[in-house]
């Protein structure tokens, strides 16, 4: 008779993580059970594993199993964006859409101290915090007035359907340099990858919360991660990509079209329908494309349908729908930038945080009579962010607010760009990153037709509704 199948969970109140690691890891080459094999190691023979396998004959998927949830409080918005740059890691973040910041809730960087250009620094902040905090009950009037009440709605439910509404208008006055927490669940093995790449980095600011990091994770995975350090063909690629990107002519200027599909496969469909028949068939790839391209056009939405179509809110697509490539060029607010950035499974790259690209106006500000206030704030922003350039752009950033464009570049599959468009298009999503949504899904669905209109993007509303009823504009402004 068979061995009785087992499922446990290996206790971490009681093995530490790199015990765990082990355990996993020798079962490769040991009859014993998981608890047979934990019953016998200690924190000392443990260290030795990870020290010869791991760190000595480089079978780092053994780190993976070592894992650690690690909390950091009070870093900058800008600092986040490195942290939560790690692929292979989850993140909750301390939210701007559901909470308020405090008047000094905001990050002064050490490059900072005893400078001139310090009081710049320090009262652009202020000033956009303190906007901030005349914003919110301003706009919250404007809000309360144009909801109704639901039937027999108490006070206290009412304020709390409308909270995230007029929060997510004031958050647009938030400058990067403002304070968050961040809750970060990883594997020893990503860990190390994210510590050398925040202690490679050129702010100040990073690279303390990477040391931090490094300290305390030290105490549980003390093995698996001692020889994270700085890397310095990270530090110097960096250097020599800026100074050939800074000799070019070219300068910072607002795009034509905030959102541009520049890079697809033609032949898109018919790879993704050759992939499903391949994967339930048995023939070569090159049948399959064959195959794929005989189809009668009914046949194929036949298969699209089963493909993508079938799926319901919270199915997870067929994989094959990896087997393809969309790259695109996006501007968009910093706040929405900030929630587009959590969805890892693509490949972005983001240009540094600038005013020179102009900034979006929330239709709100006008309505609660702080237009003018709201503009003279990013004329203010993007002053001090020009004077702080001049010492350091990396540090320029800090002062920039959540309502500036930032320029990005994404690669995506057709089975990630579903998930983004259906989570970020629901009526829920805030209205900066639902235009984007709306926006890509339409780019998509007019080169791939026949999957894209099984794509899950909320209906009732367009990418440009979303801009006439929440932007009074999206685009630039001069300064």
């Amino acid at each position: 008779m068979s061995p009785e199948r087992q499922v446990y969970l290996l206790d971490p109140q009681c093995l530490k993580p790199e015990v765990i690691a082990v355990a996993f890891a020798k079962t490769s080459r040991s009859p014993q059970s998981f608890r047979e094999i934990a019953a016998e190691l200690t924190d000392e023979k443990s260290a030795e594993f990870h020290e010869k396998w791991v760190v000595g004959y480089g079978h780092s998927s053994v780190a993976e199993h070592a894992v650690l949830h690690i909390a950091v409080e009070n870093l900058s918005r800008l600092a986040v964006e490195t942290l939560e740059s790690n692929r292979l890691a989850s993140y909750t973040e301390k939210s701007t859409r559901y909470q308020k910041w405090g008047p000094e809730d905001f990050f002064v960087p050490p490059e900072l101290k005893d400078h001139p250009l310090l009081p710049v620094y320090l009262q652009t902040c202020q000033s956009l915090f303190d906007l901030y905090h005349q914003s919110i009950p301003a706009v919250h009037a404007v809000i309360a007035a144009q909801t109704p009440h639901k039937p027999n709605e108490s006070e206290k439910a009412f304020e709390s359907r409308i909270r995230s509404d007029y929060i997510d208008v004031c958050r647009f006055l938030l400058p990067a340099a403002s304070l968050a927490n961040v809750g970060m669940t990883i594997n020893a093995r990503a860990l190390e990858h994210a510590i050398q790449k925040m202690l490679s980095h050129p702010l100040a600011e990073v690279r303390q919360v990477g040391g931090d990091i490094k300290t305390v994770a030290l105490a549980e995975v003390p093995t698996l991660i001692k020889y994270a350090n700085s890397v310095p063909y990270l530090e110097e690629s960096r250097k020599t990509l800026l100074a050939e990107a800074e000799n070019s002519e070219n300068t910072a200027q607002p795009s034509a079209d905030w959102c541009r599909l520049i890079l697809f496969d033609p032949q898109c469909e018919d790879r993704l329908l050759a992939g499903a028949l391949f994967r339930f068939g048995h023939s070569n790839y090159a049948q399959c494309m064959e195959q794929a391209r005989r189809l009668s056009l009914h046949e194929r939405q036949r298969l699209a349908y089963s493909l993508l179509g079938g799926a319901q809110k919270f199915d997870f697509p067929l994989r094959e729908l990896e087997h393809s490539s969309y790259m695109f060029e996006l501007v968009i607010d910093q706040g929405a930038y900030f929630e587009f950035k959590r969805h890892r499974m693509m490949t972005q790259t983001v240009q540094s945080l600038t005013t020179r690209l102009g900034y979006a106006t929330p239709r709100p500000f006008l309505e609660a009579g702080l237009e003018s206030n709201f503009h003279q704030a990013m004329y203010l922003a993007s002053e001090a962010y020009e004077k702080l350039s001049r010492f350091n752009p990396e540090i320029a950033s800090y002062v920039v607010p959540n309502a500036f464009n930032r320029r990005m570049l994404f690669t995506i599959n057709l089975r990630s760009a579903d998930h983004l468009i259906s989570l970020r298009s629901s009526p829920n999503a805030h209205f900066s990153i639902r235009r984007a949504a709306h926006r890509i899904a339409q780019e998509i669905r007019q080169v791939t037709p026949l999957l894209g209109g099984f794509l899950r993007e909320s209906e009732g509303e367009t990418w440009q509704d979303v801009e006439s009823k929440f932007f009074i504009s999206t685009g630039s402004h001069s300064m």
